[in-house]
């Protein structure tokens, strides 16, 4: 059982965009960001759920397989799962779709808590929280079932469980662009490495996968 994490950074370590407009609530730069990662089979056949074959089977994929491994329970910002863009709406599901790709628990820390859990089609089960980092880990391991407890993200949320100690393996996927702006995953935490074993591992795409092990 461990407390993991998984996030794309740009080459000045930026894990957030700020070109997203109505028309483009993504941005382009968020599509440059994760564009490797979408690029992978297991992202079409998880997150697509076209098992067709198509997609990308070097080194990002096999990322992409470990991403999901072995994980039985999520914590991801109100961001992430949707909140921002409907968080009044009572019967709003999120943005992933009738059959979100988690197939776990996931807890999401939200100040709208207390709202009611929400269960998705393939087995993933929404809860809102509305606690500090430590007291959601508590509830994310004890509904993990002995798994892995993966905290998702935003890098705002990632950031809070990095600068407690809570992380026992965090990979980046550092990918060749340059942002300029928004969250960097690394301010305020010099030192960090301390205590960690550290490996990287370059991909076809040009993407450097750095992974952080206690």
């Amino acid at each position: 059982m461990a407390v993991r994490v998984d996030l794309n950074i740009s080459l000045d370590g930026f894990a957030t965009t700020t070109d997203q407009t109505p028309d483009n609530p993504m941005g382009d730069d968020w599509s440059r960001l994760v564009a490797d990662y979408v690029a992978t089979r297991t992202f079409w056949a998880r997150v697509l759920h076209d098992t067709s074959g198509e997609g990308t089977t070097g080194v990002d994929d096999s990322y992409a397989k470990a991403y999901f491994d072995e994980v039985g329970a999520e914590i991801m910002g109100a961001g992430m799962f949707g909140l921002h863009n409907r968080g009044d709406d009572p019967d709003w599901k999120g943005w992933w779709g009738d059959e979100p790709p988690f197939r776990c628990p996931v807890f999401v820390l939200t100040h709208t808590a207390p709202r009611p859990s929400i269960d998705m089609l393939g087995g993933t089960t929404f809860h809102f929280l509305s606690t500090d980092p430590r007291t959601a880990l508590d509830e994310a391991l004890e509904a993990s079932g002995g798994g892995d407890v993966r905290i998702g993200g935003g890098a705002t949320v990632v950031r809070d469980y990095l600068a407690a100690g809570l992380v026992d393996q965090l990979h980046v996927a550092i990918v060749p662009i340059l942002l300029g702006r928004w969250i960097r995953l690394w301010d305020d935490l010099r030192g960090f490495e301390a205590g960690y074993d550290v490996t990287t591992q370059s991909a076809e795409s040009g993407v450097t996968h750095l992974t952080f092990r206690r």
